[in-house]
């Protein structure tokens, strides 16, 4: 049960905010002009950002890690709430947006592991492997690039 008389932390400066998060600064504030984070101006036009995000930057960083663009990032933080730290509920709600694309990266990534040693259906054809698996460079007609490895993001371009 949390006290009736407890006091609400202050809000966190950017230097604070950087510290706790192990995000520099110039990065904070760039998160901040993309609208990944918020933050409100003292008197004395200095920021202070409200406790949650720390959360909200810990998210950022853990999804910029497996290869999540800011755009992505930025649409599902759009999705927790203005008015209130968010929930474990909210967290769990958006992190059900990205899970058909994370497990589709993470197919991507064992098919990648399990291929690497061998051919990676590049049609490059300069692994005697590839004689068996790619006759006559058959992929090659199918464009650049590795053409066995799905493209997870559906733009055409692997990463």
């Amino acid at each position: 049960m949390v006290n009736a008389t407890a006091r609400k932390l202050p809000d966190l400066t950017v230097g604070e905010l950087s510290r706790r998060s192990g995000v520099p600064a110039s990065a904070l504030r760039f998160y901040e002009e993309e609208g990944l984070i918020r933050s409100r101006r003292t008197a004395g036009n200095q920021r202070r950002y409200c406790r949650d995000a720390l959360r909200r930057v810990t998210f950022i960083r853990m999804s910029q890690r497996v290869g999540m663009p800011l755009s992505a990032i930025r649409e599902v933080l759009a999705l927790l709430p203005d008015d209130r730290t968010p929930t474990r509920a909210d967290w769990a709600r958006i992190s059900r947006c990205w899970q058909e694309d994370l497990n589709a990266r993470i197919r991507q990534m064992e098919q990648l592991r399990d291929q690497l040693d061998g051919c990676i259906g590049c049609g490059c054809m300069s692994l005697s492997k590839c004689r068996l698996a790619n006759p006559g460079d058959r992929l090659g007609a199918e464009g650049p690039g590795p053409q066995r490895l799905p493209d997870h993001r559906g733009d055409g371009y692997e990463d």
